[in-house]
């Protein structure tokens, strides 16, 4: 590097930092298109070759989501302590051949091999890699930590807006095969997913951004030390921010997993209707993640939660009873956009909690919430509603668990044991300061 290069960097430390958010951007984009499998499951189910059972059909999603918790461990923990790059680009490696596998079931017989491709495979390296730009891109901006994982996880959020109408088309040229579909789908997302990682880097060790001091009072608080995982376990404040994110996504995955009938059974909407809708629907859970991230860094994170799960709360309690075409998408907009919100201020809420050094393996371990919920708040929805379709008495305790849940962002207040005995006089200060 010449010296005048090194210098403009020493200037400039944060130089280049925007241009790994776009890499995040790329990658998170393929990686959400996960969320497109509905697309897939109906097909599925009408293909003369398949003829899945619905349960059959949702059984590859229902397995990718419960393994995406793996993922987001282990890479978490691995990045964590060898960089970003490698363990991405492995994550999406991994993703990109899992869809590829699952193109080769070629019938109903062989629904094994396409939960092992798309469930077992795609939703491990879809973990692996997902948590890998959040915690990168908290470690580049501390200044901008709510806005800045809101779009990490934006791109996630309307990976399923941008993948379904193309995989609609590959599907309608094969629709006796729809599984054929994953094959191109499969080659895109490699080469997108790893063109991103290919950039992921970590900022140099003592990287700081000119000008920002860590805010010590006021709505955002940063406590001031960076947790180990071990650490970050012993808190309650952990167990708490995982039970929020748990029930946040339970009540929120609980109607999205029932949107389409729900749109055609509760407010009329035609089966083609429904579909539109629920699709368009996939705009408000990413702009949730950009949008509730963003108001956090302004409200305070937990003020964020109690609205995310109120507003959630309440419309799903309204949801049964609006027969009103136009309402009712008002109400299912504005649950996917709660339900994107709770991914996308979670990371940042975790950052200020517990600090970003070691971001990747706490909040990773975190996510577990999201295959809890991921997995309960559908059984739960499909459980009540039954044969009967008796949504009123589903939706009314799914949204009394998410008015409960406020309980938990009223109490948990962030750690305040954070300075470490070798600061000092000046740490003693600052920890007096933050009481």
């Amino acid at each position: 590097m010449s010296t005048a290069s090194t210098t403009a960097s020493t200037a400039n430390p944060t130089r280049g930092r925007w241009g790994l958010v776009v890499a995040a951007l790329l990658m998170q984009l393929s990686l959400g298109a996960v969320y497109a499998w509905s697309v897939f499951s109906s097909a599925l189910q009408k293909a003369e070759a398949f003829k899945l059972t619905k349960p059959e059909a949702t059984l590859p999603f229902e397995v990718a989501i419960g393994m995406i918790f793996i993922g987001t461990y282990l890479g978490g923990r691995i990045q964590d302590r060898r960089g970003p790059k490698t363990v991405a680009m492995i994550g999406a490696a991994i993703y990109g051949v899992g869809v590829i596998v699952a193109s080769f079931a070629r019938n109903g017989d062989q629904l094994p091999l396409l939960v092992i491709g798309y469930g077992v495979l795609a939703g491990f390296g879809l973990g692996l890699a997902y948590i890998v730009p959040i915690a990168m891109l908290q470690k580049w901006f501390p200044d901008r930590r709510g806005l800045i994982t809101g779009l990490a996880v934006g791109g996630f959020g309307f990976g399923a807006v941008v993948t379904a109408p193309i995989a609609q088309a590959l599907i309608r040229n094969n629709p006796d095969v729809p599984t054929s579909a994953f094959l191109p789908l499969g080659i895109a997302y490699l080469i997108a997913a790893v063109a991103g990682a290919f950039f992921f880097r970590n900022p140099p060790e003592g990287y700081t951004v000119p000008g920002y001091e860590p805010a010590t009072s006021g709505k955002v608080v940063d406590s001031g030390r960076d947790y180990t995982q071990g650490e970050a376990l012993k808190t309650w404040q952990w167990y708490s921010l995982t039970a929020i994110l748990t029930l946040a996504v339970l009540a929120g995955i609980a109607f999205i997993s029932q949107a389409a009938a729900s749109f055609s059974d509760i407010s009329g909407y035609t089966a083609a209707a429904a579909a539109a809708a629920v699709g368009f629907l996939g705009l408000f859970n990413g702009a949730g993640r950009i949008f509730w991230a963003a108001v956090s860094g302004r409200l305070g994170r937990m003020v964020t939660f109690i609205l995310i799960l109120a507003i959630e709360g309440v419309c799903i309690l309204l949801i049964p009873h609006v027969h009103n075409a136009a309402l009712f998408f008002v109400l299912a907009a504005l649950v996917y956009l709660c339900y994107g919100g709770a991914f996308g201020t979670m990371p940042a809420t975790a950052g200020d909690f517990f600090g970003v050094k070691n971001a990747g393996g706490i909040y990773g371990l975190m996510l577990i919430g999201w295959s809890l919920g991921g997995v309960v708040g559908p059984l739960i929805a499909a459980k009540l509603i039954g044969g009967d379709k008796d949504y009123t008495a589903a939706y009314t305790v799914i949204g009394i668990i998410a008015l409960v849940a406020i309980i938990l962002p009223i109490i948990t207040r962030i750690p305040r044991t954070r300075q470490s005995a070798d600061e000092g006089s000046l740490g003693t200060k600052g920890a007096a300061a933050r009481r």
